[in-house]
């Protein structure tokens, strides 16, 4: 929700708004709550908003979710504590609580009839045959998102009063014109300058590195080169092997077939239009439009191809699927009312039949049987292991298999950095067992089981030299080169500023001398000569030497001559043009100041501690080894 306001507050206010602010919080106040410390503990406390332990791991399992949909790859909540996501989490909360404590203090709050409006405003809570709001579709609508009325009110209260707020900021900013001409005049200004481009050929390159130099290379990229620890893991797996689908029967096939035949077929599907009437009377004259193929005046809800068994009441069903062609019906009196429907298509259905479901029905029934011969092996296994029999005897007396997987890491990845398509269970399970440990039958779901024994623990470590030689040199001859290449850019430079012309300069190193008047700093002079040369042009005074990136092997060597000043008749309007856009930069960060006041103000504070124990974690972090430690310094 802060972020709303956040955006909508990128629009001008005054500096003065500020000094309101602050005025209103010396009136207002803050007050000490003596007895905090007694009562339930809470995430976060901001007056008398708060965030329970409960309310924050619901929000971070949501955060969780969303986090792996995103990447497509399995996350803990240790994960994303080991990231800081939840210190992120806690000071955005804090701050929107606050903000919103202060803001009902001050008398920032909405109307109920506000809130009333909004709430009939959402599609989700009409009837769909009446088109009137429905007090039970809210409530059922509410409870599948876990909210209560009480709690989407006060959402939108929360919301109303942010924006409002926002709207009263939005309405007194306006940055003087001097803030807009500044830009405009730095937009217009042209310059002349001269450059040369230093090329690797003139600075020389690097010799072949000895492995002494690789060495030292790679103990500065450690963090870099470092392996994480893996494990190898082998999973004992009790399906059918592939290609070995279990044998069906033709009279199971038939039995089967005769049970779900009215579930196969294709139903009989219309296109039809409900338009709702408050009585019969209503009712009788929309029909009577209808035939006569005039508009009744009344909104339809409109339905494509729907079986009977779709339409959600069922004497509005009866009456569809009652008209033996297209056509208008009588009234029909519905749950809620009255309504009349028009038939406009009819699709026949379709009869299934036994060889145009056969492979649909072989498929299912092969795949009950495979399931149920899944589990009799699980069962067995499990008496045989009980019996004393070792993991590798088990496996040959049910005819399981055993698979053994690549090294991987905690999260699941394979040394080349590629994920392993598996369960997480699998990866979870690797990091719980010691190193020869077995596990029990695990559920993957879906009717599949698996046993994991832990081979090998690869510890971390950093690699052989030989085992990253290759990259090694590449990324050492790519530093070295560039540092000739910068001491080699920097000694011209040096030579032009001691007084040295600089087409001497590069005529001395073979360089063609590029000269350039008139320069605009535009999108179309970057393209022409490139972001660096043109960022050294207008980044020095008149008569001044710049060293700059002219492509990423080369580097531009230049002067600039003289600087032309823009034209103030052009200049005003485009400052004005821009004008808006400066404000919402300064708004930007006066925003976040504000919100800072509120923070303060409402004596807003977050618990780590007990977040940490929300998400089932020590209230304390574990501290980092003492060789991570030394390495941080």
């Amino acid at each position: 929700m802060i972020s709303n306001f956040r955006d909508f507050a990128k629009s001008p206010w005054a500096i003065a708004i500020i000094g309101l602010i602050a005025i209103s919080f010396v009136v207002v106040g803050t007050q000490a709550d003596v007895f905090g410390a007694l009562g339930p503990r809470h995430v976060i406390k901001a007056g008398d908003r708060t965030l329970s332990q409960q309310e924050f791991r619901a929000d971070f399992d949501q955060v969780r979710e969303n986090y792996q949909e995103q990447t497509g790859a399995p996350v803990t909540l240790e994960d994303l504590v080991g990231q800081n996501i939840h210190i992120r989490y806690l000071e955005g909360k804090t701050q929107e609580l606050a903000f919103q404590n202060w803001a009902r203090r001050v008398g920032i709050r909405p109307g109920k009839e506000l809130i009333l409006k909004q709430i009939r405003q959402i599609p989700a809570f009409f009837n769909q045959i009446t088109g009137q709001f429905d007090e039970e579709a809210y409530r059922t609508v509410l409870q599948g998102e876990n909210m209560t009325p009480a709690d989407l009110e006060q959402d939108l209260r929360d919301q109303y009063a942010q924006n409002h707020f926002g709207a009263s900021l939005y309405a007194a900013a306006r940055v003087p014109r001097i803030y807009g001409a500044v830009i405009a005049n730095g937009a217009l200004e042209r310059r002349d300058g001269r450059w040369f481009a230093v090329t690797q050929e003139m600075a020389g390159t690097a010799p072949a590195p000895t492995d002494a130099q690789l060495t030292t290379f790679m103990n500065e990229n450690e963090a870099q080169l470092r392996r994480p620890e893996t494990r190898v893991a082998s999973i004992v797996l009790f399906d059918n092997p592939p290609g070995q689908a279990p044998e069906i029967s033709e009279e199971a096939i038939v039995e089967r077939f005769e049970f779900r035949k009215d579930s196969l077929s294709v139903p009989e599907r219309r296109t039809f239009a409900v338009y709702p009437a408050a009585n019969a009377e209503a009712a009788g004259r929309i029909a009577a439009a209808l035939r006569a193929g005039q508009n009744p005046g009344v909104e339809p809800t409109p339905y494509s191809e729907t079986p009977q068994s779709a339409v959600p009441d069922p004497a509005v069903g009866a009456a569809v699927f009652g008209l033996s062609q297209p056509g208008v019906s009588d009234a029909v009196q519905t749950r809620v009312g009255y309504a009349v429907v028009q038939v406009t298509a009819i699709q026949p259905g379709e009869p299934a039949t036994l060889e145009g479901v056969r492979e649909a029905i072989v498929q299912e029934l092969q795949g009950e049987a495979a399931t149920g011969q899944e589990f009799e092996r699980v069962e067995r296994y499990e008496a045989a292991r009980n019996s004393g029999r070792t993991l590798e005897q088990a496996v040959e007396d049910v005819g399981a298999r055993i698979i053994t997987l690549p090294a991987f890491t905690e999260q699941g990845f394979r040394a080349d950095g590629s994920q392993i398509n598996a369960p997480p269970q699998i990866f979870e399970t690797a990091w719980r067992l010691p190193e020869g440990g077995v596990s029990d039958v695990i559920d993957a779901g879906q009717g599949q089981y698996f046993v994991l024994r832990l081979d090998s623990i690869r510890p971390a470590a950093m690699p052989a030299l030989d085992d990253v030689r290759e990259i090694l040199v590449r990324e050492w001859t790519a530093r070295e080169n560039s540092r000739l290449l910068s001491a080699k850019a920097e000694e011209l430079a040096a030579r032009v500023r001691a007084g040295e012309d600089i087409a001497d300069v590069a005529r001395s190193v073979g360089a063609t001398l590029i000269t350039r008047e008139n320069t605009l700093q535009d999108q179309e002079t970057q393209e022409a000569i490139g972001q660096g040369v043109l960022q050294g042009l207008f980044g020095q005074a008149k008569g001044q030497v710049f060293v700059q990136p002219a492509s990423q092997t080369a580097v531009a060597v230049g002067v600039v001559d003289d600087i032309r000043a823009s034209d103030v008749a052009t200049v005003a309007p485009i400052a004005e043009r821009v004008r808006p856009r400066i404000t919402q930069d300064l708004v930007s960060g006066l925003g976040d100041s504000a919100i800072g006041w509120t923070q303060v103000n409402s004596g807003a504070r977050y618990d780590v501690g007990a977040a940490r124990q929300a998400l089932g974690l020590p209230e304390e972090a574990p501290a980092a080894p003492a060789g991570a430690a030394a390495g941080a310094q």
